[in-house]
């Protein structure tokens, strides 16, 4: 399904079709139009940045490693392996349409390579795998509420993150909105694959020492009986 809204943008942007018309003019009207104040606008387009999102996620990657470690007392790398992968496939995506469709930005930006967003994509993807990290970890929050609100933050982020951007005059509204399908293709595929590893039974480390010991014994009774 991204692939295919994402694929109707560009369509549209590159055949300059009535969407980019619209999108040009609804961007031109957020950024010199009434909205939030531009230094909270620009705050919030900083959440975008690497420098922000991936210490973020990060931190989510280590707590859940340690979780694990404590639950199985086996040391796991999907949680950092899975956030590397992730924030690694951003730039790789990003870079080369920038690069395939050179789109000039708003009036008040320099240079060309505007679609897609890479902090919008970066934002999707970063917060978006810390969130599915934590709902696969052993000790998800299992209460429905607390799962919808951290859901609700990662979109309120993504949202403000988008708005930001466009209303600082960085992006248009369609770069982004092609980002959060970039971002949402790869969320499916971080999802499939935590799905997976969460699936696979987990045996605490001590069962695992302690069954050695346990054969050891059953081995000395049978040798015991027979003799």
């Amino acid at each position: 399904m991204c692939a295919v809204v994402f694929a109707l943008l560009t369509w549209q942007l590159v055949a300059r079709g009535p969407l980019r018309r619209l999108d040009e003019r609804l961007g031109v009207r957020l950024h010199d139009g009434v909205g939030l104040p531009h230094f909270l606008a620009e705050f919030f387009s900083d959440l975008g940045n690497t420098e922000v999102a991936v210490p973020v996620l990060a931190l989510c990657a280590a707590s859940v490693m340690w979780w694990v470690r404590r639950a199985t007392g086996h040391v796991a790398w999907w949680p950092a392996l899975t956030a590397l992968a992730a924030i690694l496939v951003v730039p790789a995506l990003v870079l080369p349409l920038k690069e395939l469709f050179d789109r000039p930005g708003q009036p008040s930006a320099e240079g060309l390579g505007y679609y897609p967003s890479g902090h919008t994509a970066t934002a999707t993807v970063a917060y978006g795998v810390a969130l599915l990290l934590l709902l696969a970890s052993p000790v998800p929050p299992h209460r429905r509420d607390v799962r919808r609100a951290l859901a609700a933050t990662w979109l309120l982020l993504v949202l403000c993150v988008s708005y930001g951007l466009v209303r600082q005059g960085y992006h248009w509204p369609l770069d982004v909105a092609a980002s959060w399908c970039l971002g949402g293709a790869v969320l499916q595929v971080v999802a499939m694959v935590l799905l997976r590893v969460r699936e696979r039974p987990q045996t605490p480390a001590r069962d695992d020492a302690a069954r050695p010991q346990r054969e050891r014994r059953a081995d000395g009774q049978e040798r015991d009986d027979v003799a």
